[in-house]
C-alpha cells in the first residue's frame, strides 16, 4: 500500500486546481478536499481492473467520518451518497442532498483527506409525470449545492417510460457530471431484471447521446436487513454486463447487505461492477449493533437488536432509540426512521463516544475496500485521471452507436409494449 498525498504534493496540488467541478469550487473556495464527478471514480476502479468503488450512505455525520477515514487509510477512492428517501424533501435522515456535500466537505478538511470523493445523489426516484416536473427545478438545486453524481432511477415505471423519464431529465444533469441509470426496482427474487430490458434502456439512451457511467439493477437483493445470505445472482449481472459491453457502462450494485464477503469478491471478479452500496450495515455499525460477514445486523432470541458492549452509542441512548423504535412500532429495517430524531442526540455524546463510533464505521470498511473491493490505491489512478484530462470533465466512455430514428417517442412506446411491465409487488425499495 502507497502513501496517501499530501496536501502539497504537485499532482495534488494540480488536480485541487483542475478536477473539482465548478459547483465544488464555487462552494468550497478555500478548500483541500478533492471532491470530483462520480465519473473520475468509475474511470478509477476501471484502471484497477475488478475493483470496485465502495459508495456508502452518508445517513449520519459519524458515518461520513469513518468511511473518509477508511479511505484516506486504504489510499482509495470513495463514494459518499444518499438516497432520496433517506435525504431527499421528505426524508429520514439528517443527512440530505442539500448539506451532504457540505458535511463531507468539511470532514476532508478536519481530517486530511486527500483521497478523491464523490458525492453521489442516489435513487433520485420517478415515479409519475408530476415527479418529473418536480425535478427539472430540484435536481439543479442538487448540483447548487455540491452533488457530483446522481442516479436517475424511474425504475419503478414500465420501461418504455423508464427511458423518456430519463430523456426528460437528462438536460437538468451537468455532462461532467456522474450519471447512473436504472432497470428493475430493487425488491429481491421478484421482478428480475432481464438483458433484455437493460439493452433496451441502454440503447435508447445511447441514441440520444445519453452515456451512463452505471447501470443498477434488480439482480436479486434488496435494501435494508436481509433474513440470509439469498443475494446477488452473479450470473444474471454478468450476462446483461456483456450484452451491453459495447455501449461501456458499468455496473452498479445495490443491496450489498445479505451477501457474504465471497459473493461480493466474484461480483468484483465476474463482472463489469465498479461501484457498490453500502448502507444499512454502516448506520447498525455505527450504533454498535453487531453485524455478521454479510453485513446483517444479529438478532438476540427475543427479537432485538444485539447492541454490543461499550460500543457505539451509549447504552442509556441505545434504550431510548429503542423504546422510541417501539413506541412508533418500527422493527428491524424501519429502525432506519431512528436517523433523523437521533442525529443530534448522538452528536451530542462525549467525543470518546462519538469517535469510538466512528471508528467501528471505519474498521468496517476498511476491510472491505482492501479485502473485497480491491480498491487499495486506487486514488493516486483517480487522481492520474483528471491529470491526463486536464480537467474536471474527464469526457464520456461511450460513443453514438444507434439510430436516433429508430428511437423517437412513438418507437419507444411500441418498442416498451413488448415487455412485461408487471415488476413484481410494489414496496418500499427505494433506499
Amino acid at each position: 500500500m502507497t502513501i496517501p498525498y499530501q496536501t502539497d504534493s504537485p499532482d495534488y496540488v494540480k488536480a485541487l486546481e483542475i478536477g473539482r467541478p465548478p459547483n465544488i469550487k464555487r462552494l468550497f473556495p478555500h478548500s483541500k478536499a478533492l471532491l470530483v464527478s462520480g465519473k473520475v471514480i468509475d474511470r478509477t476502479m476501471l484502471a484497477k481492473g475488478n475493483a470496485i468503488a465502495m459508495a456508502a450512505n452518508g445517513r449520519s455525520n459519524i458515518v461520513i467520518r469513518g468511511a473518509l477515514a477508511a479511505a484516506q487509510k486504504a489510499n482509495s477512492v470513495l463514494i459518499i451518497e444518499i438516497a432520496k428517501s433517506e435525504g431527499g424533501t421528505d426524508a429520514y435522515c439528517a443527512t440530505n442532498y442539500w448539506n451532504i456535500a457540505r458535511q463531507v466537505d468539511s470532514a476532508c478538511n478536519e481530517l486530511g483527506i486527500t483521497v478523491p470523493v464523490a458525492i453521489h445523489a442516489d435513487h433520485y426516484g420517478i415515479k409519475n409525470e408530476n415527479d418529473i416536473t418536480k425535478a427539472q427545478v430540484e435536481i439543479p438545486s442538487m448540483f447548487d449545492a455540491g452533488i457530483t453524481s446522481i442516479a436517475l432511477d424511474a425504475s419503478h415505471l414500465p420501461d418504455d417510460k423508464n427511458l423518456l423519464a430519463s430523456l426528460k431529465l437528462n438536460p437538468f444533469v451537468p455532462p461532467w457530471a456522474g450519471l447512473e441509470t436504472e432497470v428493475g426496482e430493487i425488491k429481491g427474487k421478484q421482478g428480475l431484471s432481464t438483458v433484455e430490458e437493460a439493452l433496451f434502456l441502454i440503447q435508447g439512451l445511447n441514441a440520444h447521446e445519453i452515456f451512463p457511467d452505471w447501470i443498477a439493477l434488480n439482480n436479486g437483493t434488496t435494501h435494508g436487513l436481509e433474513a440470509s445470505d439469498q443475494g446477488i445472482q452473479i450470473e444474471l449481472t454478468a450476462a446483461i454486463h456483456k450484452a451491453i459491453e459495447p455501449y461501456k457502462v458499468s455496473g452498479a450494485q445495490h443491496g450489498t447487505s445479505g451477501n457474504s464477503s465471497e459473493r461480493l469478491k466474484q461480483i468484483a471478479g465476474e463482472t463489469l461492477t465498479t461501484k457498490a452500496n453500502v448502507a444499512t450495515a454502516l448506520q447498525m455499525i455505527s450504533w454498535g449493533v453487531e453485524v455478521n460477514d454479510y453485513g446483517n445486523a444479529m438478532m438476540n432470541q427475543n427479537g432485538t437488536f444485539n447492541k454490543m458492549p461499550g460500543e457505539g452509542v451509549t447504552d442509556e441512548l441505545w434504550q431510548e432509540m429503542t423504546e422510541f423504535a417501539k413506541a412508533k412500532g418500527w422493527e428491524k429495517g424501519n429502525y432506519k426512521k431512528l436517523n433523523l430524531p437521533f442525529e443530534n442526540k448522538i452528536m451530542a455524546q462525549p467525543r470518546d463516544i462519538r469517535d469510538r463510533m466512528a471508528k467501528r464505521v471505519e474498521d468496517f470498511v476498511y476491510k472491505m475496500l482492501t479485502d473485497v473491493f480491491n480498491a487499495t490505491d486506487t486514488a493516486p489512478l483517480g487522481i492520474e485521471s483528471i491529470l491526463q484530462a486536464n480537467s474536471h470533465h474527464i469526457g464520456f466512455k461511450a460513443e453514438v452507436l444507434e439510430d436516433p430514428k429508430q428511437w423517437t417517442v412513438s418507437k419507444i412506446t411500441e418498442k416498451g409494449a413488448k415487455f412485461n411491465s408487471d415488476k413484481g409487488p410494489a414496496g418500499d425499495f427505494d433506499d
